[in-house]
């Protein structure tokens, strides 16, 4: 008699690993790159978008050096009772049970915001219940395992001599799943007890050979798959839209604007064209389904489209109709140049001091310490400028409380910049009730600081050694200008109240300032009536200028 043997099916827990970045400390750029698995140092990358590439890295070269998933091991979520996914029942809601099911998948699971990314050896009903999931393999099917007989369990046994045909049952090839029962997984079906059936006309109808019967296993049944619906503008796109090319569209679009998102760096030019193709793709879309909202989201996108094309064109320094090459400006953008005439209005209206040299400092000064309130000054800032007595200058601004520095005033004239003086402007300091007269952010301070210095120490001004209200001038009509350096809006000339308020003149000595700016090669065609001042911007000084938009 033989020995009837059994195989064991002792199954694991899947496997999980985590890649997390985080900040190496408060206030600091850099961040750390660290892994869960036990052989991966840290890294610390100087950014969170070298340090989210070098993660993302990483966890691919895990992806493709580890091995597949496993058929046979047990769902990862499953060891932790998939407490991640499965929602806690309220006081007034009934626990919904849950059961894994499915083949082994291994899929990478992520934040929203891009700090850490876990991989899970887990069924994929886990998988498609996890809301950031992304399953990257999925196991193959198990092969049954062997008899003690030498033979597979899914193979028919061996006749024996002279006797019927062996009845022993027939298991399904595919490996068992969670979710699957009894029958699913090959077990045996029984029968009714066997024998001849006759008909209603008493003749005896032929059956098969007896024995256990087996049902098909789930896999082999046809399964009709719908293909995933697109999303593009938090709007779904309908399965049935047609025509078929307009859903294409609208779903590869979504696809691409969700990887220009995903970009390190941006690219307008490839926005633009994807805000274009949008507005397109929303016309055709309204109009099939005459649906008011799609027809407004189209209109916007065009208007971004123009928006991001010109801001590409400004950077690149070409002319935004596309004729030329344009100016390669300093500073580059709308928004710029517009912060640019905030500062110079702030300072012509809340200036401590009279006098068109005072006004100067106070400039400079506004701008090393607009942000936040202080900054950084050496004594070759200051003596860089037109002041007759920069020393006593200074010492009056302190007087007044506007300005606040550690020291005296002649350490501050004698530092350098290896050891730069911390000074303060306390009408600049936010506050919870006062966040400060300006709303530019902390990349662009150093840039409208870096502006000012090159329009007040442009070299022919410098060695024609024009005073303080020359520079100043200087400024109000490089701020004054519009794209073709005419002055004021479409040409039409600036005031000269205005011009003599902000140079700290009178109204009958501008002519003079004037004279020295068109010698200086800042201004030709230069007219001066008895309200306007007419003319335009040399093209050598076109670049310092900021457009009137």
């Amino acid at each position: 008699m033989g020995v009837e043997a059994h195989a064991t099916n002792e199954r694991v827990t899947g496997r999980r690993w985590t890649v997390r970045l985080d900040p190496v400390g408060r206030g600091r750029a850099d961040v750390r790159v660290s892994c869960s698995r036990p052989a991966c140092a840290a890294q610390v990358l100087p950014s969170a978008a070298a340090g989210r590439t070098a993660a993302i890295a990483h966890l691919k070269a895990h992806l493709r050096a580890g091995p597949a998933p496993r058929p046979s091991v047990h769902c990862a979520c499953r060891a932790e009772e998939c407490h991640t996914h499965i929602r806690p029942a309220g006081p007034r809601e009934r626990p919904v049970p849950w059961r894994c099911g499915g083949a082994v998948v291994l899929a990478v699971i992520t934040d929203r915001e891009g700090r850490w990314w876990q991989v899970l050896e887990c069924c994929s009903r886990c998988a498609a219940a996890h809301p950031t999931a992304k399953v990257v393999a999925t196991a193959q099917a198990a092969e049954a395992p062997a008899r003690a007989d030498g033979f597979r369990a899914d193979a028919p046994a061996p006749a024996t001599p002279g006797g019927p045909a062996a009845t022993t049952p027939a298991f399904s090839a595919v490996g068992p799943h969670f979710s699957h029962s009894a029958a699913a997984t090959g077990t045996a079906v029984p029968q009714r007890a066997s024998g001849p059936r006759t008909s209603a006309t008493g003749t005896a109808v032929p059956q098969q050979a007896s024995g256990p019967r087996t049902s098909a296993p789930r896999s082999a049944r046809p399964t009709r798959k719908r293909p995933p619906r697109g999303r593009i503008a938090q709007r779904l796109v309908p399965h049935d839209l047609r025509p078929v090319a307009l859903r294409d569209e609208l779903t590869e679009l979504g696809e691409l604007f969700r990887a220009y998102q995903a970009r390190t760096e941006p690219d307008l030019a490839v926005l633009a064209d994807l805000h274009a193709r949008k507005a397109e793709a929303f016309h055709a879309w309204a109009e099939v389904t005459a649906d008011t909202g799609l027809r407004l989201d189209a209109q916007r996108a065009e208007q971004a489209a123009a928006t991001a094309r010109l801001q590409h064109l400004h950077r690149i320094g070409q002319a935004p109709d596309g004729e030329g090459p344009a100016v390669a400006r300093l500073l580059t953008a709308p928004a710029q140049w517009n912060h640019a005439r905030a500062v110079l209005a702030h300072v012509a209206e809340n200036a401590p001091l009279p006098g068109a040299e005072a006004r100067l400092l106070v400039l400079m000064v506004t701008l090393r310490t607009a942000q936040s309130g202080v900054g950084n000054l050496v004594g070759q800032d200051i003596k860089g400028l037109p002041l007759q007595d920069p020393e006593q200058l200074v010492g009056q601004l302190v007087e007044s409380g506007w300005l606040g520095i550690p020291g005296t005033v002649e350490e501050l004239i004698a530092s350098r910049p290896e050891s730069p003086t911390r000074i303060s402007v306390p009408s600049l300091t936010p506050d919870e009730d006062d966040p400060g007269p300006f709303t530019f952010g902390r990349k662009l301070r150093p840039k409208l600081s870096g502006w000012a210095q090159r329009v007040v120490g442009e070299k022919k001004l410098r060695k024609g050694k024009t005073e303080a209200d020359v520079r100043l001038l200087a400024l109000a009509l490089a701020t004054g200008a519009d794209g073709e350096g005419r002055l004021g809006p479409t040409g039409e000339g600036i005031g000269l109240d205005r011009l003599s308020s902000w140079c700290s003149v009178d109204p009958a000595g501008l002519p003079d300032l004037v004279d020295r700016l068109t010698a200086a090669d800042w201004l030709a065609e230069a007219d001066v009536t008895d309200t306007l001042l007419t003319g335009r911007l040399t093209e050598r000084v076109l670049p310092l200028g900021c457009p009137l938009t």
